[in-house]
């Protein structure tokens, strides 16, 4: 080939790689398609995996914020537990766990979804209160711990209410219950009270119903509930109770006619007509015993009898 054809041919090829460098060659990291930017995040602590990278505590930390900024808050959690792990005497570190427990309640969805990022949250919060006492993060941790335990309280009612619907009265009654227990201070506690009652009502125990219904008359009187709740109370009120048979008890010479309080449908034996010793029907013992047809009966919970 010609010395001057060869030059040429070398020209050229020069000339193609500048081009094609210009626009393909840059070393500036290409963000993901899709992904939100992040505010004056250095990017380039998301490439390389260098043993500096994994253990600067400058590092981590970005990481950590720039996954928070995106909202990827479960790649967020990693980043400051990772921190928290290596750097406990960090400048940073009561930061890092507020920020850790911010996180776990970030991604928590809604009331009738699962309540685990709220109680690893509150766990999050109470550590950073232990751990770093004084720091200026512990009043932003009391109104988190306070924010989460109402959300607690508002995914038992949820569930109970659930229940309830469903007929499913004792499970119903465990929800109401544990409110009452753990948060009564809360602003959902009357509601859950009035529907503990109205639980109790629709298992017959009319007495356990108007016993929370004067509760929430007293404790609660200017709830809305508190207006359902009178109102369910004069009903109860207006039913006068069946009045109880008599029954048999044994005293040290002879049977008399009693009445217990605690009885129901119990057969009635005049006193004057019965021999102990004749009827297989009544145990001989010293002690009261209601019987019914011929066999002994206890009561059972919420006013039952088995």
């Amino acid at each position: 080939m010609p010395r001057r054809s060869r030059g040429w041919c070398v020209g050229l090829t020069i000339v193609l790689g500048l081009l094609w460098c210009t626009g393909g060659c840059s070393s500036k990291p290409k963000t993901t398609a899709g992904a939100k930017p992040v505010s004056g995040t250095d990017e380039q602590i998301f490439l390389g995996d260098t043993i500096e990278k994994n253990y600067d505590p400058n590092v981590i930390m970005k990481r950590g914020e720039a996954f928070f900024e995106k909202e990827e808050f479960a790649e967020a959690i990693v980043e400051y537990q990772h921190f928290l792990e290596l750097h406990r005497s960090h400048q940073l570190a009561a930061y890092a766990q507020f920020r850790l427990a911010e996180s776990h309640l970030r991604m928590a969805k809604s009331i009738d979804r699962d309540p685990e990022p709220i109680q690893k949250a509150i766990a999050a919060f109470e550590k950073l209160r232990k751990e770093f006492p004084g720091s200026k993060y512990e009043g932003q941790a009391l109104q988190r711990i306070a924010d989460c335990h109402d959300w607690l309280a508002q995914t038992h009612l949820f569930v109970g209410q659930f229940y309830y619907r469903r007929s499913s009265y004792l499970a119903a009654a465990h929800r109401f219950d544990q409110i009452m227990k753990d948060y009564p201070d809360k602003k959902v506690a009357p509601e859950a009270l009035y529907y503990l009652a109205m639980t109790y009502q629709e298992l017959g125990a009319n007495d356990w119903a108007t016993e929370k219904l004067q509760l929430l008359a007293e404790k609660y009187p200017n709830s809305e509930a508190a207006g359902s709740g009178r109102r369910l109370l004069t009903k109860l009120e207006k039913k006068s109770p069946l009045p109880a048979p008599a029954v048999v008890a044994q005293t040290d010479s002879s049977f008399s006619e009693t009445q217990p309080s605690t009885t129901r449908l119990a057969v009635p034996v005049p006193s004057s007509s019965f021999n102990a010793s004749a009827s297989p029907t009544i145990p001989n013992v010293k002690n009261p015993t209601a019987v019914s047809l011929g066999r002994p009966f206890v009561s059972c919970r919420l006013g039952a009898w088995c």
